[in-house]
């Protein structure tokens, strides 16, 4: 396998660049002109840590990795834009192994209209990818971050949570019978196969959300991030949590209480956000109908932690992942 064939047979495999993009993949730089504001993020996935190539395809690999990074761009209400990927190549992995990667990050990308405008490929111990995404805005203040919540505002939750955490179990354990196939299939498929909340990213900034985060690594974990950064606390309410369907079973196959495992697992990729209390009932409507979920979960409030309560008072005992942990 050579490097320059590859790329070359990368570039083939590409959609034509986006408005933004003079100059895509194939020059010494890409060249753009974005205009307005834009939000950058980086990422990585690295075999061993952020994935087992056993458990999923090459493909799903490669999508999941730009998924993963354009929902940090979701979390800023952001346009996604371009994409940057360093492609980290291992020994035992041939020239149709890395094309196969390069469809799963082209299905997210034609799926998100993102441009993948660039990258390197360089040999590594192990397979890895490192993405850069690069989002837009027409103005500065349309970007949402974590650090704008105000006591009082409302916590709201896109989709449901758990289901990858449930899923990664299932994958490292597969001799679990529960729960049923459908359900087995769906908790892989939300591990495996995430997708970033783009668009209700853009419509929760749009209906004036003030702090916005993505659950990479698990609820509590993350709206520890967000009270945080704003400068307040968190109380949320277990008993409103949007668990997914099947948690609650391999939680007990598991040996875990089914609310701990929902609000610690990471890489559901939903959107926590902070709304004024006379902005809910218009991001509800907008939401659904866009046919999307979102669940009022809690406030943020004076002070500083966050507490997440079962309606009987008792504490759900959770954190988040960290990766250096």
């Amino acid at each position: 396998m050579g490097e320059f064939d590859l790329l070359a047979r990368v570039r083939e495999r590409l959609s034509p660049p986006g408005p933004r993009v003079v100059i895509g993949s194939g020059d010494d730089a890409a060249v753009t002109v974005p205009g307005g504001a834009t939000a950058t993020s980086v990422d990585a996935a690295v075999d061993g840590v952020h994935f087992r190539r056993d458990q999923a395809s090459l493909s799903q690999i490669g999508a999941k990795a730009l998924a993963a990074a354009l929902s940090d761009l979701a979390a800023m209400g952001a346009e996604p834009g371009e994409a940057y990927v360093v492609l980290g190549v291992p020994a035992d992995l041939d020239e149709d192994g890395c094309l196969e990667l390069v469809d799963g990050l082209e299905e997210i990308a034609s799926a998100t209209g993102t441009t993948l405008a660039g990258g390197d490929v360089t040999r590594a111990p192990a397979l890895t990818l490192a993405v850069t995404v690069v989002g837009h805005a027409q103005e500065p203040d349309q970007l949402v971050g974590r650090g704008g919540g105000s006591p009082g505002d409302v916590l709201v939750l896109t989709g449901e949570i758990g289901g990858a955490a449930a899923g990664l179990f299932l994958l490292e354990h597969p001799g679990s019978d529960s729960p049923d196939a459908d359900r087995r299939a769906a908790l892989i498929a939300r591990q495996l196969e995430p997708r970033p909340r783009l668009e209700l990213g853009k419509a929760l900034a749009a209906e004036g959300a003030t702090a916005m985060i993505d659950l990479s690594d698990g609820l509590a974990g993350d709206a520890a991030h967000l009270a945080l950064a704003s400068g307040t606390g968190a109380r949320i309410d277990a008993g409103a949590l949007p668990v997914a369907a099947g948690v609650a079973e391999v939680a007990t196959a598991a040996g875990r209480d089914p609310l701990e495992l929902a609000a610690s697992g990471g890489e559901d990729y939903e959107l926590l956000a902070a709304l004024p209390t006379g902005r809910l009932d218009a991001a509800l409507a907008v939401a659904a109908t866009a046919g999307a979920r979102l669940t009022p979960i809690g406030e943020l409030v004076a002070g500083e932690g966050v507490e997440i309560r079962r309606p009987d008072g008792t504490p759900v005992r959770a954190a988040g992942f960290d990766q250096l942990g």
